[in-house]
């Protein structure tokens, strides 16, 4: 019974059985396993090796280097399928290609192609007479006798080959052409993830680079206001960096006003919009938009801004315009009334000057008569000329001519307000290229400031004086226009906004703020400027420089 037992125990343990045999067994044993934990090292490894950034033929020689422990491969090739051609993608070792990578593989006879259609791995032994000439010339300069192709599978659709080469004729058993089969398949799925991502990364690099160069503003900000994202366009308007305005509450750049407009649009649900001046003094269009995350839970709101303190500008130049045109059409109508009655006054006063001796008392009374009847005349020439907005020609022009034609158009209004004006006008000024209309625009601009500020004083003696001459500045002359009041100066911090469209310091029946940004406009159109120096309590000084008419810039 126990010799029995004893058998049956040598039996099932072999310790009978040759132990030659047995240790010969183990360690083939031993090495499938090796082999299988390689197979799983090495896909394991094309796992952990696909980043977003990957290199594919730095993938290549890992795997080729991991392959040569269980194979005799020495080349690996990528093929991938693009816009109907199999383009050769990678390479490994990267000399080791007759076609060029970036190239598209002929599809004649070609053994990637047959894979590629049909979705079944193949083994071929070169020299192969059914291969292509492309693939017979390539392997055998690059001495490769064995070839493994797998298509490259991935969400059903096969997207390229994988190729395997070695240098010798070897036959892969049906477990190795499973793993490498796996492989494949390994790879087919890190470069589709690949292709999928750099898709979605360059649709978002698209929006970003959209978001950052769109002209206008465009911020986004939390429940509380602070600033979580912007564009290029709010560093510029604002002139700030962006570490100066991440993070910042919004209401800092712009002012409180725009608290309330972002409550009532969380609060509301809704797009909310308001034009607004910012603290920066420039107008803004203010749309105001919530957002939502995933979850739909609002978690901030979207600021669209647009600067439109030009377009202001401009349209109420045109308004100006417009008053200007109705202005010249009530004075076409207003001279075709009154110079028939001028004419007969007009004539009948020279008919009877004639008449009528020097001694006599009526004389006197007939020459003012004439005189009142001429100047109405004038004024109401110059009234139809100041009017009229002909386009911008450059004519000769001079300086005292807009002087004194806008002074017999305004100086009673000024005037009448117990102000003196002193004119002292140079003579034998040369010349400017100019427009005499918008010129004389700036002149009247200018003098009713001058009205404006000494009005606001309790000064006895009001005065405005106004000057012309000339003046070299870097060795090119101009011609200087300064109006000079006493009035109640301009505060130090103000001198560099008055120019600013809209900016105004006086009262809103008063003004608009846009006198002096016009009148810098034409100044700068006419190649000129306008400076200014003021004290406050004393008064101000405004000097028009125009360049003179045909200048030798060459020295």
């Amino acid at each position: 019974m126990l010799k029995s037992k004893q058998e049956m125990i040598d039996l099932l343990t072999g310790v009978k059985s040759s132990k030659r045999s047995y240790y010969t067994e183990l360690k083939i044993i031993n090495a499938k396993l090796k082999k299988k934990n390689m197979m799983l090292e090495i896909i394991n490894d094309v796992m952990k090796s696909f980043n977003v950034d990957m290199c594919l033929d730095d993938m290549f020689k890992n795997i080729l280097n991991k392959l040569k422990e269980l194979y005799s491969f020495s080349r690996l090739s990528l093929s991938l399928y693009e816009d109907g051609q199999l383009i050769l993608s990678n390479v490994f070792p990267s000399d080791s290609f007759i076609v060029k990578v970036g190239e598209a593989l002929p599809k004649e006879f070609s053994s990637y192609w047959k894979v590629f259609e049909t979705g079944k791995a193949a083994q071929i032994r070169f020299p192969n007479d059914s291969a292509s000439s492309i693939e017979q010339e390539t392997f055998s300069k690059l001495q490769i006798k064995s070839v493994f192709l797998f298509p490259l599978i991935s969400k059903k659709k096969i997207i390229g080959v994988l190729s395997i080469g070695s240098k010798k004729v070897i036959e892969c058993e049906e477990n190795d052409i499973l793993f490498l089969q796996q492989l494949a398949d390994q790879l087919a799925v890190c470069i589709e993830n690949s292709r999928l991502y750099n898709e979605v990364l360059r649709g978002n690099k698209e929006w970003e680079e959209t978001f950052r160069s769109v002209l206008d503003m465009i911020i986004v900000v939390d429940m509380d206001g602070t600033i979580l994202r912007f564009n290029d366009s709010v560093c510029k308007f604002f002139n700030l960096t962006d570490s100066q305005i991440y993070r910042k509450k919004c209401f800092e750049l712009f002012g409180e006003e725009e608290k309330d407009l972002l409550e009532e649009s969380l609060r509301t649900n809704t797009t909310t919009y308001a034009q607004v001046k910012l603290n920066n003094d420039r107008i803004c269009d203010i749309y105001m938009y919530p957002v939502y995350n995933d979850k739909n839970e609002k978690y901030g709101v979207i600021l669209y801004m647009k600067d439109v303190t030009e377009k202001l500008h401009a349209e109420a130049q045109l308004i100006q315009s417009g008053k200007l045109a109705a202005l010249g059409e009530m004075a076409a109508g207003v001279a075709h009334e009154l110079n028939s009655p001028l004419t007969a006054i007009l004539g009948n006063s020279q008919l009877l000057l004639r008449k009528v001796d020097k001694n006599d008392p009526s004389f006197k009374l007939l020459e003012d008569i004439k005189n009142c009847g001429d100047r109405c005349k004038n004024i109401i020439r110059n009234l139809l000329t100041f009017s009229r907005q002909d386009e911008y020609l450059p004519r000769e022009c001079f300086i005292n001519d807009a002087v004194k034609q806008v002074l017999s158009l305004i100086s009673y209004q000024i005037e009448r307000h117990n102000i003196k004006i002193v004119a002292d006008l140079a003579d034998n000024l040369p010349a400017i290229d100019g427009n005499l209309q918008q010129i004389e625009q700036i002149v009247i601009n200018l003098l009713l400031n001058a009205k404006d500020a000494v009005e606001a004083t309790s000064n006895r003696d009001k005065r405005i004086l106004i000057k012309t001459g000339i003046a070299e500045n870097d060795g090119e002359h101009f011609v200087t226009l300064k109006v000079e009041d006493n009035g109640i100066g301009i505060k130090e911090n103000d001198l560099s906004e008055i120019f600013r469209p809209f900016y105004t310091t006086k009262q809103q029946s008063k003004g608009t703020g846009l006198g002096l940004s016009v009148s810098l406009g034409i100044a700068k159109m006419h190649g000129g400027t306008i400076e200014v120096e003021s004290q406050v309590g004393v008064g101000s000084t405004f000097t028009l420089l125009l360049p003179v008419r045909n200048q030798d810039h060459n020295g």
